[in-house]
């Protein structure tokens, strides 16, 4: 998995790729969002387009993340779900805790 950050108004857009699994994928992910709050960046947008697959340990990292994020207070969102993981966040109710969105400027507007 590869994740790329870029910054729009002051919100920091983690676009990532690939899959988010156990090992690599969940530290990927790890990794980048701990990065961003050790330099006090608090706004944080995953964006999951090209996420083609989440695990239960993605899962847990996405929710661990969203919850050391809230911690700091920082927000953190998701972006662009696929079909597949729009319906994993559906069945595990997911999608009830996080802000999702479809639109990047929505998105980086609710901020």
């Amino acid at each position: 998995m590869t994740a790329n950050t870029r910054r729009i108004e002051g919100v920091n857009i983690v676009d990532l790729s690939g899959r988010i699994t156990i090992g690599e994928g969940t530290i990927v992910l790890k990794d980048t969002v701990r990065n961003l709050l050790q330099r006090n960046e608090k706004k944080i947008l995953l964006n999951l387009a090209d996420v083609s697959y989440i695990d239960s340990s993605g899962i847990g990292e996405l929710v661990s993340s969203f919850t050391t994020v809230g911690n700091q207070g920082g927000k953190l969102k998701l972006l662009s779900l696929t079909k597949k993981v729009h319906d994993l966040l559906s069945i595990t109710k997911l999608l009830t805790v996080f802000e999702v969105f479809e639109d990047e400027a929505k998105a980086i507007q609710s901020f």
